[in-house]
């Protein structure tokens, strides 16, 4: 139904898709799995109309096309999922639906919005979500906005003739258990008016979920995969081009914290809606994880740390000074880094280069009268990609074109070069391949050797177990429970689920 033959396309200094042969029948569910930097979010972007190939060709039903934007791709039924998400938060649902092709509902040249809240509550059907469609969009969690997205996609149905293509790009990153079995279940039942392309990183899901793998390394293929024909493992292997640390959470390397230097101390914070009664304290070289389900108030304990969000009751002290009324500013001021789940949209700024983002927290440090010592800047990230192996052409890379894992060590950069010692990671490897998830891994035990104090929420239980020192399970903004986590001696996921749930 759909097919790239030999696509190829290159952007100055790479080739980032090497004669890539693709196809996708009906009703198929289709998984592209690779390390960040394989190609995948460009081989994504062709498809998509985002991008137009150097060579090859893109046929639809055995007819050569070819996209100028991804408005034409959706003419011709290709849609697309972001992990990012698209959706506009100050619009209503309804209009973040029908987001371009408002002109349908407008009569005499006023917009019907009873029609089209109709309509979307017809759209959102398809997708079992049940909501007001006049609802802000900001208001919904993030599985709802995740639905939302689909919805829209699922709208090209009305409006183009033929089978859909719909591409989901980490559509569980941030998702419950419960949650990606819902969003799978929901997608088999589409595939009688849609077939999809599954990009995820989280291996077992890819193979739960696809009919076929295609693995990419390096801008090219390397194996295609069907529904039980290799294991996770063996996957992995052709994905990294070696085989996956046994040692995968480093906790070889986990050494005692300093119990006698206190970084951060919560005593009784509470904000209504939020948190309630928080008390912990961060000590020098401890990774202290918080483990809860999406909405049990983990963030909400870490934004109030940064300063995004301030205490009505309890007390908050930053290397024994009161902070309960600080700003993310101070926070800084005071050596507090963080690492947002949302990177692309909270944690680095796109169309600025690798230094620029790098050095964006401490431009102070490298100015004199008011004028930037560009220079010193440049050095400084040149340091840090040399440091941290960071995928880019140079410290003038756009940082919106790197892979999600170089992305994320840029953030951590950032940080750790303004020379940071408390640093606050939310889902720091949200969206990382294995080999990206890895080299954060090692990261994280390199700083905490430093003696930097990490808050961490992790994008598994398993890597809150593995990576920590102390963790704290957070239900219905409460602290549930606190566990020790000494090597040898941690808790099991079994352990942790009894307070969550």
């Amino acid at each position: 139904m759909y097919e790239l033959k030999a696509v190829d396309k290159k952007f100055p200094g790479v080739h980032a898709l090497k004669s890539i042969d693709f196809h996708i029948k009906r009703g198929e569910i289709v998984g592209l799995v690779g390390e960040n930097g394989a190609g995948k979010s460009t081989l994504m972007k062709v498809i998509y109309g985002a991008y137009q190939p150097d060579g090859g060709q893109v046929l639809i039903k055995g007819a050569p096309v070819r996209f100028a934007n991804p408005r034409q791709a959706m003419e011709k039924g290709i849609g697309m999922v972001f992990q990012e998400q698209s959706l506009i938060p100050n619009l209503s649902v309804m209009e973040n639906i029908f987001l371009g092709y408002e002109a349908q509902f407008v009569r005499f040249g006023v917009v019907d919005w009873k029609a089209m809240a109709r309509a979307a509550k017809a759209q959102l059907a398809k997708v079992k979500l049940d909501i007001d469609p006049a609802t802000v969009t900001s208001k919904l969690s993030f599985v709802q906005r995740q639905l939302v997205e689909l919805a829209k996609v699922l709208t090209l149905e009305e409006r183009v003739e033929g089978d859909l293509v719909i591409l989901l790009d980490e559509p569980t990153s941030v998702l419950s258990k419960e949650e990606v079995e819902l969003l799978f279940k929901l997608v088999r039942e589409l595939t009688t008016r849609a077939s999809f392309i599954f990009v995820s990183h989280r291996m077992d899901e890819v193979m739960e979920l696809s009919d076929r793998i295609y693995v990419m390394k390096d801008g090219e293929v390397v194996d295609v995969v069907e529904r039980g024909g290799a294991t996770a493992e063996t996957i992995q292997h052709k994905m990294v081009g070696r085989n996956v640390d046994k040692q995968y959470y480093r906790e070889h390397l986990q050494k005692p914290f300093d119990a006698g230097k206190v970084l951060v101390e919560m005593a009784g914070v509470g904000l209504p809606g939020r948190i309630r009664d928080i008390s912990l304290k961060l000590h020098a070289g401890e990774v202290l994880c918080l483990v809860g389900t999406e909405g049990s108030g983990r963030e909400a304990i870490l934004r109030t740390i940064y300063g995004m969000l301030t205490p009505t009751t309890g007390r908050l002290s930053i290397k024994g000074a009161d902070a309960n009324a600080y700003s993310p500013r101070q926070s800084v001021a005071r050596g507090v880094g963080y690492v947002p789940r949302e990177r692309k949209i909270e944690g680095i700024v796109a169309g600025m280069n690798v230094y620029e983002n790098m050095t964006l927290s401490q431009m102070g440090n490298h100015s004199s009268g008011g004028v930037l010592r560009v220079s010193e800047e440049r050095a400084l990230a040149r340091d840090w990609i040399k440091k941290l192996s960071i995928k880019a052409h140079s410290e003038f890379a756009d940082c919106g074109n790197l892979s999600g894992g170089n992305q994320q060590k840029v953030v951590l950069a950032k940080w750790r070069s303004a020379g940071s010692d408390i640093m606050l990671l939310d889902h720091p490897t949200r969206g990382l391949d294995i080999g990206a998830k890895e080299d954060v891994y090692d990261m994280i035990r390199a700083m905490s050797a430093a003696g930097v104090g990490i808050v961490l929420v992790a994008d598994t239980l398993e890597e809150a177990i593995g990576l920590s020192h102390t963790i704290i399970v957070v239900k219905d903004g409460r602290m549930q429970k606190q566990f020790a986590c000494e090597p040898g001696a941690k808790p099991t996921p079994f352990d942790l689920l009894h307070y969550m749930i």
